[in-house]
């Protein structure tokens, strides 16, 4: 796709201006509203949601329910900012690049390439996941189908965007048919309108032991399972810098994801714990599995295990393409290897294919080494996820500041109560660090990550004091000249611009010439 030069950047910031958007990679615009809306709605719904939800039951009981609207609560706070600071400036390395702009070059730097680490493991863990349901079916090497997983996904990622949209938008749809069919058939439950079961009442609720039957540390170790399920909702800011519409894309995705969270999340945990006994030991099999049989449906447990799949290669699929744009993003911005930010017909392949492979070492990691190197990958990635959602509260705290004295147009979506709601999400994501801190199951990924992002801290301050000529830049200023990244052709410096304009990139070059 050819596009109108941008006029040539003097190489010099800016430090009045400190609105104007950092480069991003010069990236096609293949996703439809639609490939958006899915990907908003698939993106957090997870393997984490249909087997790992589980274990959380078992601690929290009955009060699962209540961990659950907590969390989810955060994350509809998170996802508004997020969406408010995407809406103005979409991107594809997303809270990276409003991180770089609000705080300095060593915060996008320290998130990004954080994030990028938390998806190449993420996806190993799917594959891996993926593997031992397929091997369960058929006898074959678990090694020969996650390397069959990685090739299709790989090859998906590499080929026009449009691909992952179409792979996203029937997973997320298999996924939210799935929910929404156990969510219909629990409720006929709860009525005592399904043929062959009884209307269980309050008796799963109130009984053994109530409500919080481990007390309130129970419904703090549900609660913090329940915190890293739903991570996922991200993705949908990456894609939307590729999308036709960015900026009415990212506000609509965002906007109808809140209630969905609701829905899917609350509502599910709510009916499984109202028809099954949160002590069964059925639930380790998997929450919804362990309803079904529950309920005496037939092949209940083959049937979630194809829909725990779909979301599993679901996960892979969209991680591998959040992880590739991470990383054109953060080169294009002058923060990695030249050679990761290779753009080829509107694809980042080299960036697919690092990330592709780093998520196969894990996988390969976890038979060579599974005790000791994989254990530390593990622990590295726990509490990434809050690290992100820690610097995205801080950077909408600054930008929206920012953007109110110098651009006010640009808040097609704005964060609810401004600041107080802002400042209420950080103390709850400090609140979520201190229980870490004390949970003696999640301190050491407490510490494992802090270490991770320490160290990328300090390389990041330090690529941008080199890259400042032995100055710091000023926040919210790129510390890059705004050059081309290696492989981006000249003219892309301008193509965050036209994301900016909520206009397609072909479309902003057409009304330059």
């Amino acid at each position: 796709m050819s596009r109108t030069p941008a006029p040539a950047s003097t190489g010099s910031a800016d430090v009045d201006a400190p609105m104007t958007p950092t480069t991003d990679a010069p990236l096609s615009h293949g996703l439809k509203q639609r490939h958006l809306s899915m990907i908003a709605l698939g993106g957090v719904i997870g393997a984490g949601l249909f087997v790992g939800s589980g274990s959380a039951i078992a601690a929290a009981g009955p009060s699962i329910v209540i961990a659950y609207a907590i969390s989810g609560l955060l994350v509809m706070l998170v996802m508004r900012m997020l969406g408010e600071m995407s809406a103005a400036n979409p991107a594809s390395g997303s809270f990276s690049v409003h991180a770089e702009r609000a705080v300095g070059p060593w915060a996008g730097f320290t998130a990004g390439w954080a994030f990028w680490f938390l998806l190449c493991v993420a996806v190993g863990l799917e594959a891996i996941g993926a593997a031992k349901i397929v091997t369960g079916w058929v006898d074959v090497p678990e090694w020969s189908v996650v390397a069959l997983f990685m090739l299709v996904f790989c090859v998906t990622n590499l080929a026009a965007v449009k691909n992952f949209g179409e792979f996203e938008f029937w997973f997320a749809a298999l996924k939210i048919g799935a929910i929404a069919l156990f969510l219909v058939i629990g409720l006929l439950a709860i009525l005592g309108l399904l043929p062959g079961s009884d209307a269980p009442g309050l008796s799963n609720l109130t009984g053994q032991g109530g409500f919080l039957p481990n007390g309130t540390e129970g419904l703090i170790v549900g609660l913090l399972a329940s915190v890293f399920a739903y991570g996922g909702l991200e993705t949908v800011t990456i894609a939307a810098a590729e999308s036709e519409r960015p900026v009415e894309g990212v506000a609509t995705a965002v906007r109808t994801a809140m209630w969905r969270i609701a829905v899917f999340y609350i509502g599910s945990m709510a009916v499984i714990v109202t028809l099954i006994p949160w002590d069964s030991k059925s639930l380790a099999e998997g929450s919804y599995v362990a309803t079904l049989k529950h309920l005496g449906l037939p092949a209940a447990g083959e049937i979630m295990n194809v829909v725990v799949l779909v979301a599993l290669l679901s996960a892979m699929n969209a991680n591998i393409y959040g992880a590739s744009r991470m990383a054109c993003s953060l080169v294009a911005r002058g923060q990695g290897p030249k050679t990761l930010g290779r753009v080829s017909g509107g694809v980042p392949r080299v960036a697919v294919l690092t990330s592709s492979a780093f998520g196969f070492l894990c996988v390969l990691l976890s038979y060579w080494r599974p005790d000791d190197l994989f254990m530390w990958l593990l622990n590295m990635i726990g509490a990434i996820i809050l690290v992100v959602w820690f610097f995205i509260a801080v950077s909408q705290l600054i930008l929206r500041r920012r953007m109110e004295k110098e651009a006010p147009e640009k808040l097609a979506v704005r964060m609810w109560a401004f600041p107080y709601l802002t400042w209420a999400a950080l103390a709850g994501i400090a609140a979520v660090f201190v229980l870490m801190a004390r949970d003696e199951g999640t301190r050491e990924q407490l510490y494992y990550t802090g270490g991770l992002v320490v160290v990328l801290a300090v390389l990041g301050y330090a690529h941008q004091r080199l890259t400042a000529g032995g100055e710091s830049a000023p926040a919210g200023v790129p510390a890059t000249s705004g050059e081309p990244a290696a492989g981006e052709p000249a003219g892309e410096a301008g193509a965050e611009e036209q994301a900016a304009s909520g206009k397609p990139a072909a479309t902003a070059a057409k009304g330059d010439d």
